[in-house]
């Protein structure tokens, strides 16, 4: 199980940027003239900062019971399939796991299949179709603001030494986390035990425990500077970025997201980060402006730390939507479609002082595609406000073309969702 050392990771720099620097000038600035405050609580600072530092305890503690001491990682694999097939206590009869191992996969189990207290299942339901509403745009928008941030080691090294996101097997990652995306947006998927994806959710947390124990352990982690790999911290980050952080974004785009359902994507994603082993509760944001601020806060705090390993990990997602070798040349074609209109995102998504600093593709075509096509979006956004059919029928077809383009891409491979050796 992962030991959390409290005390914060040299790389946040929060307190330099609350001190001095654009940040506070931004903040000082926006505070004369309009009231609000960019920057969070000190609170919420010191517990963003300590949160850098605790992992997953429950999901921790049934693989190294497993793992380690029970099962091969590819029957901890395999134990994990069996239990959302047929049950915990079916599973652990079928393993003969030791008492050990069997009271931590029935604690994980537990917290895995109870609803928390403050589940509201409209409000789940409400934030599920804000991303089907958003369908392919989500996982383009979503990409540029992450590429973004591999600025950060404590962000980037994981995913480098895993080599996930790294090279030819960034699309292939990708696909796997946008089949994730389509399957738990699913109208009541979340909600309903044995969905594929609540399966794939847990899937998920287990994996991020297996890279997180390999990555602990490997001498180029930084403990102390960057505290622990795939933190609760990094967990929220992501969650806000599959709710605040697009749908702030895709206004540019034409998409009308109201605060209500913006507010709603924010309990949608809190609850996939209950699935996957995130639970930063104390801090957690209820309201746009305090999902603002948490992104604020990162942006201010950054140490820009991630050298060659960030790098890599930017300068080789888009280009892995490339024609490949051997493809016909209609999905050359797309292929070439589709790396211009990711590469048109990263120009519009990432931060521009952040962008020009690496080589990445042509963004032109890409841009010019997505500007043309706001007034289409924007007026079908403003119909579906007004008509539940037109609502349901937008959903629809965003994830029928988002599907569309999952299984051209995706060809006869699988979603494996599980965690190898690290690559160095």
């Amino acid at each position: 199980m992962t030991t959390p050392t409290h005390a914060p990771p040299t790389a946040f720099r929060w307190h330099e940027a609350c001190a001095a620097g654009p940040h506070r000038r931004i903040r000082d600035a926006v505070l004369r003239a309009t009231g609000f405050d960019l920057f969070p609580s000190d609170a919420v600072a010191e517990e963003f900062a300590r949160l850098r530092t605790v992992g997953d305890p429950l999901a921790e503690r049934f693989v190294a019971a497993t793992t380690d001491d029970a099962l091969a990682p590819e029957r901890t694999r395999a134990f994990v399939d069996a239990a959302l097939a047929d049950g915990v206590e079916a599973a652990i009869t079928a393993l003969e796991l030791d008492d050990a191992a069997a009271a931590a996969a029935r604690a994980l189990f537990m917290e895995f299949e109870t609803a928390p207290d403050w589940l509201d299942p409209t409000l789940i339901e409400e934030g599920a179709a804000v991303w089907r509403r958003w369908g392919y745009d989500l996982g383009a928008v979503g990409n540029a603001g992450t590429l973004d941030t591999y600025t950060e080691g404590s962000l980037a090294v994981p995913l480098s030494l895993s080599g996930g996101y790294a090279g030819a097997s960034a699309l292939h990652r990708f696909l796997e986390t946008s089949r994730w995306w389509i399957e738990v947006s699913r109208p009541g998927a979340l909600l309903t035990p044995g969905s594929r994806g609540r399966a794939l959710s847990l899937k998920v947390r287990v994996m991020h425990v297996a890279v997180r124990r390999g990555v602990q352990r490997h001498p180029e982690w930084d403990a102390e500077r960057w505290g622990l790999p795939i933190s609760q911290a990094e967990m929220l980050l992501t969650l806000l970025g599959g709710s605040v952080g697009p749908a702030s974004g895709l206004y540019a785009l034409g998409y009308l997201t109201s605060p209500r359902e913006i507010r709603a994507s924010l309990h949608f994603n809190r609850y996939l980060g209950h699935l996957l082993g995130a639970q930063p509760d104390p801090i957690y944001p209820t309201t746009i402006t305090d999902g603002l601020r948490l992104l604020f806060m990162f942006d201010a705090a950054r140490s820009y730390d991630a050298g060659e390993a960030g790098r890599e990990l930017i300068e080789s997602f888009v280009p892995a939507f490339a024609p490949q070798p051997g493809q016909r040349w209609r999905d050359r074609l797309r292929a070439r479609w589709h790396l211009s209109v990711q590469a048109g995102h990263t120009r519009l998504f990432m931060l521009p002082w952040n962008r020009q600093e690496y080589r990445l593709p042509p963004s032109a075509p890409g841009v010019t595609y997505l500007a043309a096509r706001f007034p289409l979006v924007a007026a079908i956004e403003f119909a579906r406000h007004l008509s539940p059919t037109v609502d349901r029928a937008w959903q629809r077809q965003s994830v029928v073309g988002w599907e569309r383009w999952h299984r051209w891409a995706l060809g006869n491979e699988a979603e494996a969702f599980s965690a190898g050796t690290l690559r160095r």
